[in-house]
């Protein structure tokens, strides 16, 4: 009992010092935190967007998002959420349930996914990089009533429009006056000063997953009351209240849709463009003094590959925390980044499910650039075998993970795993001595050739280690005689070592042979000028088959 009422307060003190320190606590009038209560209690309790209302009520005249059509204070983005809401509910026809959103990085996307949570309905975030068939089974799977999307994407919405005729269209982001249609831009002018009813609970938000090799499930967020979570967060990753990020990370994906919570939440000012462009990105952190850059790896490593003389023109003095997440990073260009803008980066292992698991500092990622770093506060990581038992430290297993993520389910009958109260990511890794998770890939990915397990990215590691390598991916085959055989597709780095030749499939074979055991070098060896990405920056591996590549270079 002693012993558990100790613990309990000291899980308390760092709680509070945690808080304090980040801004998340602070010295506001009473008024203040009573309007707070007030405005959480008018949209249906927490919710994964609560934070917008909360910053409104807390620093109203604050600078909540910059884009590339203005500024808007946070009293401003409350009030356009509130009239886009109340927009909504007026639509003819009958009562929104779900709202599907189609839209890049700007007010719009924001503004429809707090608008909707305000209704108490459901806010679907679909990917930008969908075709029209993949988009139309989705939308018909989550019962859509309901589309915002931007107007370039008309064309991928014609299939889905004519498989829902009953489905509504709004536009979002408009190019000039190409507006065809009802924008959300209009409802809001049309419904200024108006406030929704109150719902009986906010709306969730269903994040899709990633979707590298099929038609992505849909997971339900709901709203987590845990602070102890943020608390988790804040202690690994600087954000400070009041301060500018950068979001340049999707944000219909998990990751980039979790930056905008922690941001409105901390009433840090969302700096965001449409689409991505590496010296852009430099140049906003610049000119609005951003102390946070929220990237998906593949961003940083086109940061990375920029010119010198081009980093060399755009110095980031203000930058104090890069924080990335979603798929592997090249090494290379995460110790590059390291070098040129100091140890800024924080590395973390995110799920769509699970939320935030695990975080590398820039401690962790110069003594291991591989690693995921450690467990977060108050979640628990285990690597189990098949048979769920637990495996010592360095042998590769299934990782599972429990944590408070506000999970509701799958939205369709799907269901996730489970083991002693640890939900199965799908991902096996290991942990070292020193604590430190690495992630080694996805379980359905394993490659059993010969009879031997390999995981594909211990071998794109190797390869990519390489000087005239700019990126790789493994893949498994069919093979008659092994069962299946490795097959590495490689670009070439653009700019090699001084004096060199583009390096050729024998080295790569014999660099992979010097440093791994026989069976784990690649049977064939394809040179592409890109790999195939999702748009979150997700290498496409489905689509990478020797028969049918058309892209395929000497």
């Amino acid at each position: 009992m002693i012993t558990q009422l100790r613990d309990r307060v000291t899980t308390q003190k760092w709680l509070v010092r945690t808080l304090v320190r980040s801004g998340f606590l602070g010295s506001l009038r009473v008024d203040r935190y009573i309007r707070m209560g007030l405005n959480l209690r008018r949209h249906g309790g927490p919710s994964p967007v609560s934070g917008i209302g909360l910053a409104a009520a807390r620093d109203p005249h604050g600078l909540a998002l910059v884009d590339e059509a203005g500024q808007l204070t946070w009293a401003e983005l409350d009030a356009r959420c509130d009239a886009l809401a109340v927009g909504l509910a007026d639509l003819p026809g009958e009562r929104v349930g779900t709202v599907a959103i189609l839209c890049r990085n700007h007010r719009g996307l924001v503004e429809a996914l707090c608008a909707t949570s305000r209704l108490g309905a459901d806010a679907v975030l679909l990917n930008t990089g969908f075709a029209g068939p993949q988009l139309a089974d989705v939308l018909e799977r989550e019962q859509a009533d309901v589309l915002i999307a931007d107007d370039e994407f008309d064309a991928v919405i014609h299939p889905a429009a004519q498989r829902l005729p009953g489905m509504r269209r709004l536009q979002a982001w408009t190019e000039g006056a190409s507006a065809s249609g009802e924008t959300i831009e209009a409802l809001i002018a049309a419904n200024k000063g108006s406030r929704p009813r109150r719902p009986e609970r906010a709306g969730r938000i269903v994040l899709l997953t990633s979707g590298t090799t099929g038609t992505p499930k849909g997971a339900r967020r709901g709203g987590s009351t845990d602070i102890a979570s943020l608390a988790a967060m804040l202690d690994r990753i600087p954000w400070r209240a009041g301060q500018s990020t950068v979001i340049a990370a999707p944000i219909f994906h998990a990751w980039g849709f979790g930056q905008v919570a922690i941001a409105a939440t901390m009433t840090c000012t969302m700096v965001m463009r449409r689409r991505f462009d590496p010296e852009a990105t430099l140049r906003l952190v610049r000119d609005h003094e951003a102390t946070g850059l929220a990237v998906v790896p593949v961003m940083l490593e086109r940061i990375m590959d920029l010119p010198d003389e081009v980093l060399d023109a755009h110095p980031t003095p203000s930058l104090r925390f890069v924080t990335a997440s979603g798929s592997r990073m090249r090494t290379d260009a995460l110790v590059a980044f390291l070098d040129r803008f100091g140890d800024v980066v924080y590395n973390s292992y995110n799920a769509t499910e699970a939320g935030l698991i695990s975080t590398a500092t820039p401690g962790d990622l110069r003594v291991a650039p591989e690693t995921a770093g450690r467990p977060l506060t108050g979640t628990s990581v285990r690597i189990l075998d098949d048979d769920d038992r637990p495996l010592p430290v360095g042998e590769i297993g299934r990782i599972v993970v429990a944590n408070n993520s506000g999970f509701d389910g799958y939205t369709s009958s799907d269901t996730k795993a489970f083991s002693d109260g640890h939900m199965v990511s799908g991902d096996v890794g290991r942990f070292d001595e020193n604590g430190l998770l690495f992630v080694v890939g996805r379980d359905d990915e394993m490659i059993v050739s010969g009879g031997e397990n390999v995981y594909p990215l211990e071998v794109e590691q190797v390869i990519g280690s390489l000087d005239g390598v700019a990126e790789v991916a493994v893949v498994g085959a069919d093979d008659e005689k092994f069962g299946q055989r490795l097959i590495a597709y490689v670009v070439r780095a653009r700019r090699g070592p001084a004096g060199s030749s583009q390096i050729q499939a024998d080295q790569i074979r014999q660099h992979v042979r010097d440093q791994l055991a026989g069976f784990k070098v690649p049977r064939e060896i394809h040179f592409l000028t890109e790999l195939p990405r999702n748009a979150t920056g997700k290498i496409l591996k489905r689509e990478l088959r020797p028969a049918d590549d058309q892209r395929k270079v000497g």
